[in-house]
């Protein structure tokens, strides 16, 4: 009988469990800064780190890539990030911003995401990187640990998409139908 209650207790709170964020469609980000690392910033060859706040992504059609600092987690929506670079959105009214929870990495790994970060940023200069050294941004937004989010966001920050895990090749198919409608 404790088995059949606790199963039960399971599934009517996994509706919960799997979608855990507080964002919602229609609805801006809630606001969030990243002090500590913060944006990659590229400046001849160099990487350096500022402050970055969630206001900085206001005018242009954004997805943003929220990832644990994991390997496994930025895999789960690289064919996304595939199609989102062969698809060659104009760079002055799209960017892709992505934020690694580097709080979210394994132990003893974190100067590992650290150099993997700056070197993303060396190999994608276009594209927003924040490394988020804390985890604000997962925090403040009820993402998932060792996962991946995406939100795509117009240029006044009204989220469009949203979903935590991988995408399936519908919703890839949707987030990009949904970029170009923005632009």
């Amino acid at each position: 009988m404790k088995n059949k209650s606790l199963l039960t207790l399971l599934l009517a709170c996994s509706p919960l469990i799997a979608s855990a964020h507080n964002l919602s469609l229609g609805e801006s980000v809630l606001d969030v800064e990243v002090k500590k690392h913060g944006e990659i910033a590229l400046n001849e060859g160099e990487t350096s780190f500022q402050p970055w706040n969630n206001q900085s992504m206001l005018g242009k059609v954004r997805v943003i890539q929220a990832i644990a600092g994991r390997g496994s987690s930025k895999e789960l929506n690289a064919p996304l990030m595939a199609a989102i670079t062969a698809a060659k959105f104009p760079e002055e009214s799209y960017q892709t911003t992505t934020i690694i929870n580097q709080d979210d990495a394994m132990w003893g790994t974190g100067s590992i995401v650290k150099s993997k970060a700056e070197n993303s940023k060396k190999e994608f200069p276009w594209s927003s990187m924040v490394l988020d050294a804390d985890g604000t941004v997962a925090s403040a937004w009820g993402l998932e640990e060792e996962s991946s989010a995406i939100i795509v966001q117009d240029k006044q920050g009204k989220v469009l998409f949203v979903k935590e895990g991988a995408l399936s090749d519908s919703e890839v198919e949707s987030v990009l139908t949904l970029v170009r409608e923005q632009l």
